[in-house]
């Protein structure tokens, strides 16, 4: 309140008493609302610490749901990169039977030897190769079965349902993966030529509970984890996974707990994830918001003022610049990179713009065709990179010879194109390109260092020279070559046919 009253006193009222009678009430308007702010900002933020303190409960409890989605959404993204690199590794053995024989058992056993199994991709019990003929006991289960036809049928990776694995009495939940082997050098395209070209499949047992510990090492506190095999969490039979303590008992919610649910494909087949949450998983140090919200409510409101400037400025320059990046990469594709003139796709396209439009109104336009005379020279005497700043040069003089409606282009070394888009007479063109040829002509400076060059132009008038593209660039190509051939330094037009051109 001590704020608003010195705020109030430090106003210049005088200034909106010397103002017009008519304008006064724009500012006292402006004054009452900005006495009004602090208010306004004290009122919400008491507004804020009493809905802050009412909710805090439900606030809390939202936040932790969050960490449990993010906790299930990191659990799933470990098991499908686990189930990846299994199924990667069943192809390295699949690809080491290409070459051997399917039953070849001492090349897959130097091979798993190799691997370092337990070391790189624990969880994994047995890997072997089972052909055709010796599947019959794997077969005979109606679990095994059903992955091994669908590796089969898709000729991809495939995971059987809850299987009891392990040796002796000592059995643990896990499951089974299989990749069909074919016939090397024959088709496998659909499901009947898999079928007819199987010989066998690769195969690795998985210990779920190893499988599990490979992937956290540690479980998050307060957290519980139960996989189930198949789509119904309800079904203790298939349960594959349950988080336990040291001693082997399983953990399990609390009653009052978080609860989240994931339903995955893995490997052709489904699990079900089921996260909850113990007591202690939401045990944290008491806070005192409504002091928290009191002091910090107007610092609070200017940050988030500032936040919102900052936001809403950052994405206009981000639009911006990309706007300007948009039209960067347009300019490079259609312009050359040493002169900045139209490249040869955008003076082809001008070209068939022009050519419609004077089909439709019965107009006139040339083509002409530069080239430069005694350019070689220029650069095997003095170096490419001066012949390069005298392109420069020669484009700036182009440009500035034609018209603002003309296009000048550059389509390669020292070869220059000029459209001419709605000739009233074709001696506008050759006085334009009498033009070019004078500027051309006249000495350049550069690096301190006099050069002079000159240039042949051949001219191709629509629809005298051609009705297309290809004739109207062909006839100024011509045409140029036929003014070299004359002595450079000089003009032709398409219609003056010679019989010879120079190769």
């Amino acid at each position: 309140m001590r704020n608003i009253s010195i705020l109030t006193w430090l106003q210049p009222w005088s200034i909106f008493d010397t103002a017009p009678t008519t304008n006064r009430a724009a500012p006292h308007t402006a004054l009452r609302l900005s006495l009004l702010l602090p208010w306004l900002i004290l009122i919400t933020t008491l507004g804020v610490t009493w809905l802050v303190r009412d909710h805090e409960q439900a606030l809390t409890r939202n936040e932790l749901r969050t960490q449990l989605d993010f906790s299930l959404r990191e659990t799933v993204s470990r098991i499908e990169q686990r189930v990846a690199a299994y199924e990667q590794l069943l192809r390295g053995v699949q690809g080491l039977f290409t070459t051997t024989a399917l039953g070849n058992r001492r090349a897959l056993n130097d091979y798993v030897a190799a691997l370092q199994i337990d070391a790189n991709l624990s969880g994994i019990q047995v890997l072997d190769a089972a052909p055709q003929a010796n599947a019959q006991s794997a077969w005979a289960d109606p679990i095994r079965r059903q992955a091994m036809e669908q590796a089969r049928d898709s000729g991809m990776a495939s995971i059987t349902g809850k299987l009891a694995v392990g040796t002796g009495a000592e059995k643990h939940p896990g499951f089974a993966m299989y990749l069909p082997v074919f016939t090397p050098g024959q088709p496998h395209d659909n499901v009947a030529q898999r079928r007819a070209q199987l010989i066998g499949w690769i195969y690795a047992v998985v210990n779920m509970e190893d499988f599990m510990a490979s992937l956290y090492g540690k479980q998050a506190p307060g957290i519980t984890l139960a996989i189930y095999d198949g789509a119904d969490p309800t079904k203790p039979s298939a349960r594959l996974y349950q988080t336990s303590n040291l001693n082997g008992s399983p953990i399990v919610a609390a009653p009052d707990g978080l609860q989240a649910l994931e339903y995955m494909v893995v490997a052709g087949h489904n699990w079900t994830l089921d996260l909850g949450t113990r007591s202690n998983f939401d045990n944290h140090p008491g806070r005192d918001v409504a002091t928290v919200i009191a002091v910090t409510g107007v610092g609070l409101s200017l940050t988030l003022a500032l936040l919102s400037w900052f936001m809403v400025t950052g994405r206009a320059r981000a639009l911006r610049l990309a706007a300007e990046m948009t039209d960067e990469l347009r300019h490079m594709a259609q312009h050359d990179p040493l002169t900045d003139l139209p490249n040869r796709a955008m003076f082809s396209h001008r070209l068939q713009d022009e050519l419609e439009r004077a089909k439709r109104h019965n107009g006139r336009f040339a083509v002409i065709f530069l080239d430069l005379d005694y350019f070689k020279p220029v650069n095997d005497h003095h170096g490419h990179a001066m012949g390069d700043r005298l392109l420069r040069q020669v484009a700036r003089r182009l440009r500035e010879a034609v018209r603002a409606s003309d296009t000048v282009g550059r389509i390669g070394g020292d070869e220059f194109v000029v459209l001419l888009p709605e000739l009233g007479g074709v001696d506008l063109a050759f006085t334009l390109a009498e033009k070019i040829r004078q500027s051309v002509r006249q000495p350049y400076t550069v690096d301190g260092l006099e050069l002079c060059i000159s240039c042949s132009l051949g001219v191709a008038v629509y629809p005298d020279d051609g009705h297309d593209e290809l004739t109207l660039t062909q006839s100024a190509d011509e045409a140029m070559y036929r003014a070299k051939e004359d002595g450079r330094d000089g003009v032709a037009r398409a219609s003056d046919n010679r019989s010879s051109i120079p190769s």
